[in-house]
């Protein structure tokens, strides 16, 4: 059976100076510092594919991640990760190639704790996950199983970091 591994980005810090609308909010200076730093650490894994939300705080964190060293051959940018519930963001991660054994999902809060929290069985790191999944919070999912079949309870989750720039 083949092991996968699921990490979960929450998009960098974004600011609110800015008149537009909340989908095209830029990242702020600690945003980018933070992006870089998890770029360090993403650098660390054989990416093979990307699900990134086509918000403008969610592409430029992967910008500056990219930037910092992260290496990914497939980065799809999606609307649909944007106001996910869990469920979509499970079917989008359903339907990832089974060649691909690593996979990054960057989008949103509440979606991407209550997906972790869904997926990854209990221990102290979900505990954390619930307290709080910050900006930039990175969760790294194994799990044992072909893509498709991934679901509720059948994750483990391996870490939980705050990258910080």
């Amino acid at each position: 059976m083949a092991s996968k591994t699921l990490l979960v980005m929450r998009h960098a810090k974004s600011s609110w100076q800015t008149t537009g609308p909340d989908f095209r909010r830029p990242l702020n200076e600690r945003g980018v510092a933070d992006a870089a730093e998890a770029g360090r650490i993403l650098a660390g894994y054989h990416l093979d594919v990307a699900l990134v939300s086509e918000a403008v705080r969610a592409e430029r964190t992967w910008a500056a991640a990219e930037a910092a060293g992260a290496r990914c051959p497939d980065v799809r940018y999606t609307e649909a990760v944007y106001h996910a519930w869990p469920s979509e963001l499970l079917a989008l991660v359903n339907d990832l190639p089974e060649d691909a054994p690593t996979a990054l999902l960057i989008g949103h809060q509440p979606t991407l704790g209550e997906l972790i929290l869904s997926l990854a069985k209990p221990n102290e790191l979900t505990i954390q996950v619930r307290d709080k999944f910050p900006t930039c919070g990175l969760a790294v999912l194994t799990y044992r199983g072909a893509w498709k079949t991934l679901d509720e309870g059948k994750a483990q989750l391996k870490s939980f970091q705050i990258p910080r720039g």
